[in-house]
Parts: C-alpha cells; sequence; structure tokens
C-alpha cells in the first residue's frame, strides 16, 4: 500500500496515471458489488476497507468522501459506512406516474420498447454466446408451448423471460434494465388497461418469438433487428384496440 494519493494505474493508452482515490472509489464500488451489499448495508470500518482495496487509509478515505458526495455512500458520525439509499430518480418517478389505460402513455410505452429492444435485437445477433442462443431459443419454445396451452398467464411469464434472454444476449446491462423495466409496465397494462385479457394473437407473437431467435442464432442483425420491429408493431396495434375496447366500450379503435 501506499499513502500517496497518486497510483501506478494508468488510466488507458496514454499512460496518463490516476489519482489514489479514483482508483480506490473504483475498487470499493466492486467491493459493495461483489459482497453483494444492498442499500442501507453496512461496509467494513475505513480500516478495514482500506486492507481490502489494498490501498492507504488516507486514499480511502478520500474515496468514501467522494463516493458519499455522488449519493453512492452514506457516511454518518458513529454509525460508520453504509452503501447509500438512493434518491428516486426521474425514471423511477415516471414508474411511478404510469397509467395504464392512458393510450397516450401505452403508445410512449411502446414506442420506448421499439427502440431499445430492436437495438437489442441487433446487438444480440451480433454479441450471443452459444449458451444464450440455446437460452433464447429455449424461451422462444416456452412461448409456443404456452400459447398452445392458451395459457395467458404463463405466456406472460415466459413472453417476459424471451425478451430479457435477448436484451442479455446484447451483452450490455443498461439495454437488460430498460427492457426489464419496460415489461413491468407492460405488465400493468395487461392487468389493468386490458383487465387481464390477451392483447392479440399468443400463437402469433410466439411464432415470431421463434423466428427472432432464429435470426439471432444465425448472426442476422438486420434481420433480427427488424422482426423485433414488426413485433412491437403489431403487439402494440394489438394492444391499443384491446384497451379501446375496455375503457371505451362501443368504439371502434381504428375509426
Amino acid at each position: 500500500m501506499t499513502d500517496s494519493v497518486k497510483v501506478s494505474a494508468p488510466a488507458g493508452a496514454n499512460g496518463a496515471y490516476r489519482p489514489g482515490y479514483e482508483v480506490a472509489a473504483e475498487r470499493i464500488l466492486e467491493y459493495v458489488v461483489r459482497a453483494g451489499l444492498r442499500p442501507g448495508a453496512r461496509l467494513p470500518t475505513e480500516k478495514e476497507l482500506a486492507d481490502e482495496v489494498q490501498m492507504s487509509r488516507t486514499v480511502v478515505r478520500e474515496a468514501v468522501k467522494i463516493l458519499s458526495a455522488l449519493g453512492r455512500l452514506s457516511v454518518q458520525k458513529g454509525r460508520g459506512i453504509h452503501v447509500a439509499k438512493p434518491e428516486q430518480s426521474a425514471w423511477q418517478r415516471s414508474l411511478a406516474s404510469f397509467l395504464p389505460a392512458d393510450l397516450r402513455q401505452v403508445d410512449e410505452l411502446f414506442e420506448f420498447r421499439r427502440h431499445v429492444e430492436t437495438i437489442s435485437a441487433r446487438l444480440a445477433a451480433q454479441r450471443a454466446t452459444p449458451v444464450q442462443v440455446r437460452e433464447l431459443r429455449e424461451a422462444a419454445r416456452q412461448t409456443a408451448e404456452e400459447a398452445e396451452r392458451n395459457d395467458l398467464k404463463a405466456f406472460a411469464a415466459a413472453d417476459v423471460a424471451f425478451h430479457l434472454a435477448v436484451a442479455a444476449a446484447a451483452s450490455n446491462m443498461f439495454f437488460a434494465s430498460a427492457v426489464d423495466a419496460a415489461h413491468y409496465l407492460q405488465r400493468q397494462v395487461e392487468a389493468i388497461g386490458l383487465a387481464g385479457a390477451a392483447g392479440g394473437s399468443l400463437r402469433v407473437a410466439a411464432g415470431q418469438h421463434e423466428a427472432i431467435a432464429e435470426a439471432v442464432a444465425a448472426g442476422e442483425p438486420v434481420l433480427a433487428e427488424a422482426l423485433m420491429a414488426e413485433h412491437i408493431g403489431i403487439t402494440a396495434k394489438q394492444f391499443q384496440r384491446e384497451i379501446w375496447r375496455h375503457v371505451l366500450p362501443g368504439d371502434d379503435a381504428d375509426s
């Protein structure tokens, strides 16, 4: 360990050296993830944390101050260091204010899904590992089985698993998180806006899943993207039609 605020850790190819507190902050965050510490969990003492990240206590103290200012850690005198409980972000507030039977908001949800998930499908076709391809095919097959049984609840769960498998195969945690959040809201639409009714043909959706899975497996990014765009576009229209029938009975959704 060293008490210097500089460490011999290059920031990049230019050979520049990073301040020690930056490296310490990075290692502390890695420790939080590795240890599975959730918001509110207590971290080791400053001295123990310094030993854990193999840096001096002085540098760790500076790193803790920075992480506290950034809202990642919480430091209270006499209570130690804790993982901070995050303040509600604009994204979290949008989740809380979403209205599942509001057609405008449902349109916005599917617009968001279309952008995020088509890119996810393209990246999945470029990056998916053999294991991820197998999982994706299995998820698609499961939706087909539930569609044959006409089990709406089981199909909905399998549908989420399929879309999350595509996002996971894109190998980008931000896409996976965004897709998960979008489907969280879609489940509200299904339960409230559609009153538990199906938003369209389960068999058609399952067939589209299988086609997307095969495009990813074949490493065809353009086809995977196009198929996902078509799938979400059809699903959006089906949801809109069913919401009209439930919210405004007697009105024609296409008029």
